[in-house]
């Protein structure tokens, strides 16, 4: 075989094998697939590097300072000659080398709490990366169940349009033994047609919520997908009948990302208090330097321009000293700053206060929602059974010509909106009990 057809086959191959090497999606698969693929989690991974880089960078600014320089300077026409002082008017040139060093003393504490702040805002990037990740997660999961939702709506509707279509070949039986009038039929068939519309409707809203659920994957080169789910909740992770609130809160307030970030910025915001208050005091810093140079104007007895390395080793100097810099008035700047940096922390500190506020009601919520769906999920399981022997009885006493297509239309209809009701019941439990689950700090979720 040619050896292009057979890369060409095994390209082929690779490509059928990756289209279908993933059938379905378990709701952690989708999740780990969504963190790996969202593009707004990559820009808070790039703000987590970059506070990073400030908080290494806010250490080695304790490292001295260090600075080289050169220059090459042509004088002409009346200049100063450096070898003696003098003006002369002609051309010459000259060439300096210097290095000096300078490392701050004190400086009011400044880079020490500049350190702490720069801290405190990676530590904080970190856990809103983190918390990003859960809300992601979270996102992930509404899509996942609005699609077992769906498709519950469209097992239910398919078993609607099974059930007219049997009735619909009945009542034509029934009209051709003349025991039903020609009217019925239209009754019969128009049952069906609706019921039919609301299965295609259905379908559409399915496909909708697949949509929904690739979307916030990332899932590219697809415009389908299939999960694996049961409709039927289980008891794993079953709760207590007796939950409280400030158990719950207790317990989300130790680890929860978004609030663990903000306790961070309002600390960063108390040292940054500090890193304003260093300015109002004296600053001592120590320099030292030496430096060298070549000038055309230094020349012996006989008036030749002394070599390069001899005036290299000659003019050599070196310096050092102590530079104290006191702030006696720069307009008030500096104690405005401090002002603003206070203003910035009870800023902080108030944020933090109604996240806390946010958090607790969140929970108070769930709670509350948790205590009446158990309510619902009881009654929902009763009605979802009455209208069943309802429908059951209707169907039987139609066929035995005992009513009509509208009382049977209103009987079936009343049995497919309590299995709806108790669907939504059932998966608003689940998402609650979850919810509930990742606040009282269970893993719900494998993320690190």
């Amino acid at each position: 075989m040619n050896l292009k057809i057979k890369i060409t086959l095994i390209f082929f191959l690779a490509l059928v094998l990756k289209s279908v090497a993933q059938t379905s999606w378990t709701l952690e698969e989708c999740i780990e697939h969504a963190l790996e693929h969202n593009l707004l989690l990559k820009d808070f991974q790039y703000n987590n590097d970059a506070n990073k880089e400030d908080y290494r960078q806010s250490i080695r600014n304790l490292l001295p300072e260090i600075n080289a320089g050169s220059n090459y300077q042509v004088n002409s026409g009346r200049a100063e000659d450096p070898n003696t002082g003098t003006f002369v008017v002609q051309d010459f040139f000259s060439n300096n080398y210097s290095i000096q060093s300078n490392i701050d003393l004190f400086q009011g504490f400044q880079k020490v709490n500049s350190i702490k702040a720069s801290k405190f805002l990676y530590q904080a990037a970190k856990e809103e990366r983190t918390q990003q990740r859960y809300l992601l997660a979270f996102r992930v999961m509404q899509a996942f169940n609005n699609i077992r939702f769906f498709q519950g709506l469209v097992a239910i509707a398919t078993e609607q349009v099974n059930v007219s279509k049997t009735n619909f070949k009945l009542v034509e039986k029934q009209i051709e033994l003349g025991l039903m009038a020609g009217a019925d039929r239209y009754e019969a068939k128009s049952a069906l047609l609706s019921d039919e519309l609301n299965l295609t409707q259905s379908i559409n809203q399915l496909a909708a919520a697949k949509l929904a659920l690739i979307q916030e994957m990332n899932l590219e080169d697809t415009s389908d997908i299939e999960i694996v789910a049961d409709l039927e909740v289980g008891n794993k992770n079953a709760m207590s009948s007796e939950i409280q609130s400030d158990t719950i809160y207790a317990k989300a307030r130790e680890f929860l990302p978004l609030i663990k970030a903000q306790e961070l910025r309002a600390q960063a915001a108390k040292k940054q208090v500090g890193v304003a208050r260093g300015r109002l005091y004296p600053s001592l810093s120590l320099f030292a330097g030496m430096g060298t140079g070549y000038f055309e104007t230094f020349r012996d007895s006989l008036g030749n321009t002394l070599p390069f390395r001899e005036q290299f080793r000659d003019n050599f100097s070196r310096f050092y000293g102590l530079s104290l810099n006191v702030p006696i008035s720069n307009g008030w700047s500096a104690r405005s700053r401090v002002k603003q940096a206070k203003i910035e922390k009870l800023r902080q500190e108030n944020n933090l206060e109604v996240q806390e506020q946010v958090l607790f009601q969140t929970i108070q919520e769930l709670v509350q929602e948790h205590n009446a769906l158990k309510v619902e999920k009881g009654q929902s399981d009763q009605n979802v059974e009455a209208q069943r022997m309802a429908f059951t009885v209707a169907q039987k006493r139609f066929e035995n010509g005992m009513i009509n297509g509208i009382e049977l239309l209103t009987a079936k209809n009343l049995f497919a909106s309590a299995q709806n009701e108790n669907l939504q019941v059932t998966l608003r439990s689940e998402i609650n009990r979850s919810t509930l689950d990742f606040y009282r700090g269970l893993p719900v979720f494998n993320i690190n």
